[in-house]
Parts: structure tokens; C-alpha cells; sequence
């Protein structure tokens, strides 16, 4: 049966439901407006939605207030298409204007919706940035120098981390896709092709299943194992005795999947096989693991004491800090799952578990799965890998 593809955009409920949690949390907190400068977060409220953020010319602005609806500052070139969303009130400038940026239309809307002694929230923790000059945001702040500026960061995290149905369809649909796309590849894989050859090949492949970009694809091969887990291709023809990892960042309506597959190319040697089993079975431990109430933490644990167990070769610790995290209109998003996260799970909360060692020098190996966490456990989003390494035959 052909898959359902989700409707693009979200109807005005989404967005209402949005704001109303956002200035909840905001009147507990004594937050008068929420200054938001980063895609995510204006696509967020407003359902603002194109690629035009790649350029880094302009400036962009949404304000949440605690009461009322967002206002939009923006450059004249956007008008258009934030006038095809739920936003009414927008304000623009033309722009690139190096003299004023938008700075004084921002200055002008932060007083009227926070007065001249109001809270602005801004997003200044790990993970954020500010995407507007550094000059232009301290203009801003002389210009109101009796404001107060408090870190939402946790704020807008926690808003975002429990997605809505229609976000968690759109990362099934996404999931799939991409799936798909993983479970032909071996058919696509022939001797004298090289990598740069495959992630065409790959990306082709996802497209005609049906995801909107193929928005990030890194990977490693190398003869016995791959030492690299977020490198482009560089033409290396591949051989007989690869072994290669694909992970894949691919998009639908602006919401991503993230997870790889591992391959060898003919033959694999015990040891590399071995740890496939090792991710392969951290994975399933961490999976076991999820359910709602349980902490970051103890999920990293329950997977970091497979990889660590003595039960096959001694293993070397995950070098990269984390063993999986959240997932939705970012490739990557908080919560982490590591030793010293401590949120709690709960439903609606869409994650990856990306159990990863090196096993011998010079040679890592990395699994990753996309899930979201149900009342009582979970739902595998993306399809379940093999639990024995997959040997594409190098015969022909």
C-alpha cells in the first residue's frame, strides 16, 4: 500500500495552541517578550518556512508577547511569504541597510509590547546563537537601557521538545523515506563506483522516496573499517573488504530524520562484526531503556554498559560526548543523551539513539535509530537495522 504523504503546513490550531503554551510558561516566568532571531524558532510561531535563511545578509526577527499576537520585523524581500502565514502584523525595512538593519523598527516594537523597563527573553545558552551583528544587538540594548534580558533557552527547549501529531507525522513520513532508501542501497552499490558516485546515488535514492532534501550526508569507509564519521566523500573507489556508514539528515516540510547504516563491501573481519553486534545490541538495550520518566542519563547508562561490557574485546569509550538526542525541525535538538543530562521523557518527545566505539585503531563503528516515546514506551520511526552487519556481495 502506497505511504501517505503528511500535508504540508499546519492548520492555524498549531500555531494558536503554540502561543498559548509559549505565554503560559512566559506569564510564570515574568517574561514580557520573547526576541526569537533563529530559523527553528520564528518557523515555529509563525510557520515562516523557506531557504532563503542560507543567505546571511539580513537580519530576522519574530516577538512573542506575553499576551496578543506575534509581530513580525523583518526584511521587505520576506514580506511576501510571512504574509502567507498566520502572522498579521509585520514590519518591515529594505534591507541589506548597514546603517540601520532594522534596528530601530526592532527598538520601536520591543518598547510597545515590553515598555521601556520590560523582561525580553533571548536565547543564550548551549546550542543557540544570536544570528543578527553582535553591533547591531548591542545598539539595541543602549537603546533600551532599562530593559531586563533573562536566558529562555530552557524555555523555548522544553516548548519544542514535545512535539504535536502532525510534527511527529511529518518525522514518520521523513523516517520512512529515508528507510526506504537505506533498504535499496545495497542493490546500488557496484564495483568501480566510488563514494562520490554512492552519496549521488543516495541522495537520488531519497528523493524519489519521497523526502524534500537530502539536507545533511556524512559518512566513513575504509578498508576494514572506517576511522571518520562526518566526512563528505573524497573519490575513494570503493573495494573489496570496505566497511562504510551513511548517515543521513534528510528533510520533510522542514522536519528531519537522522540515522545511518553500516556496510561491508564482500567481507568483514570478526572484529568489525563484532562491534556491529555490540551498536546493534545498545541500541536495543537503550530502546528497552525509553519510556516516560526516564532520564537522559539513564538511557546513556544502560547503552554505555553494553559497549563497555567485556562480554566481546575490550571496547574504547564514545569519544563524541553523547549516545543520541532529540530531533525535529533541527537535525540535531536537546535533550542529549548522556551521562549528565537529566531530563525527563516524555510523550511526544522524538529521539535518536546513536550508540557509537572505536573498536580497534583507526576504526569506529556507530549505529543510530529515530524513535518517539509513546505513554508507555516507544514507536521505532525509522526502520529497524539489521542485527547482523549486511555484506553487500562484491561478486559481480
Amino acid at each position: 500500500m502506497p505511504r501517505l504523504v503528511p500535508r504540508r503546513g499546519f492548520p492555524q490550531r498549531e500555531f494558536v495552541d503554540r502561543l498559548d503554551n509559549a505565554q503560559r510558561v512566559m506569564g510564570e516566568s515574568g517574561v514580557d517578550v520573547l526576541l526569537l532571531t533563529t530559523e527553528a524558532e520564528v518557523r515555529y510561531f509563525s510557520g515562516f518556512h523557506t531557504a532563503f535563511w542560507q543567505s546571511p545578509t539580513r537580519p530576522w526577527f519574530l516577538l512573542v508577547p506575553r499576551s496578543g499576537q506575534p509581530v513580525a520585523v523583518i526584511p521587505a524581500i520576506g514580506a511576501a511569504c510571512m504574509g502567507q502565514t498566520w502572522v498579521s502584523d509585520i514590519r518591515t525595512w529594505a534591507s541589506p541597510c548597514p546603517s540601520d538593519e532594522g534596528v530601530s523598527l526592532l527598538v520601536d516594537a520591543l518598547r510597545e509590547l515590553a515598555g521601556t523597563k520590560g523582561n525580553i527573553g533571548l536565547q543564550q545558552g548551549p546550542g543557540t546563537h544570536l544570528r543578527m551583528p553582535l553591533d547591531d544587538f548591542q545598539r539595541v540594548r543602549q537603546a533600551l537601557p532599562d530593559s531586563h534580558w533573562h536566558d529562555t533557552t530552557a524555555l523555548l527547549e522544553a516548548l519544542r521538545a514535545i512535539k504535536s501529531p502532525l510534527e511527529i507525522e511529518k518525522i514518520r513520513h521523513v523516517c520512512q523515506a529515508a528507510s526506504e532508501a537505506f533498504q535499496r542501497l545495497p542493490d546500488e552499490i557496484t564495483p568501480g563506483m566510488t563514494d562520490i558516485d554512492l552519496f549521488r546515488r543516495f541522495r537520488l535514492s531519497c528523493l524519489e522516496s519521497g523526502v524534500d532534501e537530502v539536507s545533511y550526508l556524512v559518512g566513513g569507509v575504509g578498508n576494514g573499517g572506517y576511522a571518520d564519521i562526518i566526512a563528505p566523500p573524497t573519490g575513494h573507489r570503493l573495494a573489496f573488504g570496505d566497511v562504510m556508514m551513511l548517515d543521513t539528515g534528510c528533510t520533510y516540510d522542514g522536519y528531519f530524520c537522522d540515522f545511518d547504516r553500516n556496510f561491508a563491501l564482500g567481507e568483514a573481519d570478526g572484529a568489525t562484526r563484532e562491534a556491529y553486534q555490540r551498536v546493534w545490541e545498545a541500541t536495543e538495550t537503550g530502546l528497552e531503556a525509553v519510556r516516560p520518566g526516564a532520564s537522559c542519563s539513564e538511557v546513556f547508562e544502560h547503552m554505555q554498559r553494553v559497549l563497555t561490557s567485556q562480554e566481546v574485546p575490550p571496547a574504547g569509550r564514545n569519544s563524541v560526548g553523547r549516545l543520541g538526542h532529540g530531533l525535529g525541525m533541527q537535525l540535531t535538538e536537546p535533550p542529549s543523551l548522556m551521562a549528565d543530562d537529566y531530563c525527563v521523557l516524555r510523550p511526544n518527545m522524538v529521539m535518536t539513539l546513536e550508540p557509537g566505539f572505536a573498536y580497534a585503531p583507526g576504526r569506529l563503528m556507530v549505529h543510530e535509530e529515530n524513535l518517539v516515546v509513546t505513554e508507555d514506551g516507544y514507536e521505532l520511526l525509522s526502520v529497524r537495522a539489521a542485527n547482523t552487519l549486511p555484506v553487500v556481495d562484491w561478486s559481480s
